[in-house]
């Protein structure tokens, strides 16, 4: 009987799988996980996970590596893990990953290290579909890969002739880009875009959209969204932004953003929302950058009402 070679069926999956030693140095990295996150074995392998390359945060942009990183409790306490994490793509954007991770053992039983198998979270393969979708029309930044002006407009009138669902509004603008620009060259610029395009796109819930508005401007439509949600979810974009990378000439080229949201009153038009979105990024910006502003009309009276 043919024995199987369980090493090529394992690369040839298509979930992301790598293998740790008990330091968690990388010992072994599948195609599948070339794939999702853009590095190739020879990139990785001999390299401890937390050196410069996937660096996993969770929903609340802490870093795992170096702490409650699930292959530490799955080497040290020999059970299983399972967890949805943000890993770092090689290309520099964030990217929302289901994580599980199992022992790995010796012919003795002894645990050696561990194995991690990973693949796209649901919300996001959706988001891929919907983003396929719009390939096949003419809705599509060609710089970032997201929808562009055009198909902005087109969601944000779908969803104000829907009377019966209320909807919030981000504005998002790289802060100090000229800087990029102006150091790095255009074609670095253009990859910082695709890079926040891509953070931005990894930290959606299922049914809200990114667009880029124009330049280094871009805008998230949420449905169904309330102050606290647009608030949150301005925080993890915020989040998922400043903590992607890219690495040119062995430096890392950061940048952050400011934001600023706005949820659509009944009876004003959609240019009304978008200026009052557009006002609070311009707040954020004047703030210090790096913030999330939200106009809340409700906090507001509240707080107007309290100082009388």
């Amino acid at each position: 009987m043919i024995q199987p070679d369980f090493k090529k069926i394992l690369l040839a999956i298509d979930d992301g799988i790598y293998a740790v030693d008990r330091t968690r140095k990388i010992i072994f990295w599948n195609k599948g996980a070339e794939k999702l996150t853009g590095y190739s074995a020879e990139d990785v392998v001999g390299l401890k996970c937390a050196d410069n390359a996937l660096c996993h945060i969770n929903l609340q942009g802490t870093a795992l590596c170096n702490g409650d990183c699930p292959l530490i409790s799955t080497i040290n306490e020999d059970k299983v893990n399972e967890a949805t994490v943000f890993l770092h793509h090689k290309n520099g954007h964030r990217l929302p990953v289901t994580v599980k991770t199992y022992p790995l053992k010796d012919e003795r039983d002894d645990t050696i290290g561990a194995v991690e198998l990973f693949s796209l979270a649901s919300s996001h393969k959706a988001l891929l579909k919907d983003f396929e979708a719009m390939q096949e029309a003419a809705f599509q930044d060609t710089m970032t890969g997201i929808g562009n002006r055009r198909f902005g407009e087109m969601t944000l009138n779908n969803l104000h002739n829907d009377k019966q669902i209320p909807y919030g509004v981000l504005f998002v603008d790289i802060d100090l880009f000229k800087d990029v620009n102006d150091t790095w060259g255009h074609s670095t610029g253009d990859s910082v875009l695709r890079m926040v395009a891509h953070s931005l796109k990894s930290g959606l819930r299922k049914g809200d959209t990114v667009f880029r508005w124009g330049g280094e401007e871009f805008l998230v439509a949420l449905p169904k969204a309330t102050y606290e949600e647009l608030e949150t979810i301005g925080e993890r974009l915020r989040m998922l932004i400043e903590n992607s990378w890219l690495e040119q000439d062995n430096e890392i080229i950061k940048v952050t953003a400011s934001f600023g949201g706005a949820i659509a009153r009944r009876t004003e038009d959609i240019d009304s929302v978008l200026k009052r979105a557009d006002e609070q990024m311009y707040i954020s910006k004047r703030s210090g950058r790096n913030l999330v502003s939200i106009d809340n009309e409700a906090l507001s009276s509240s707080l107007a009402t309290s100082a009388s």
